[in-house]
């Protein structure tokens, strides 16, 4: 009987709290910044309408509401989901500015 071993070695994680453990994931890489998704590009597209000025009243509310609620799930997906230590900071940071932009 003979077993297989996997060397990963190599490629493993640096020890806390050393500045590669905030930005490395589970496999090594560098993760930092990503190509954003659906939730942070619904985000700033709300910012640049409000920006343009084009919506007013209760549109712009609205707008600007849809834009708040993307943010927050951007951030919960950081949070729970984030590839580096650092990218889930910056969502549980991210998470408590929109809980209290709301109830603040």
């Amino acid at each position: 009987m003979s077993a297989t071993t996997t060397n990963r070695s190599s490629r493993r994680r640096p020890d806390f709290p050393s500045p590669h453990w905030w930005i490395r994931d589970s496999e090594g890489n560098i993760v930092v910044a990503q190509a954003p998704n659906a939730a942070i590009l619904v985000w700033l597209a709300t910012v640049l309408l409000g920006w343009t000025g084009l919506v007013d009243g209760a549109t712009a509310t609205t707008v600007r509401d849809a834009g708040r609620g993307a943010l927050a799930v951007w951030a919960l997906d950081e949070l729970l989901r984030g590839a580096s230590p650092v990218r889930r900071l910056m969502g549980a940071v991210v998470l408590v500015y929109v809980l209290v932009r709301l109830f603040g």
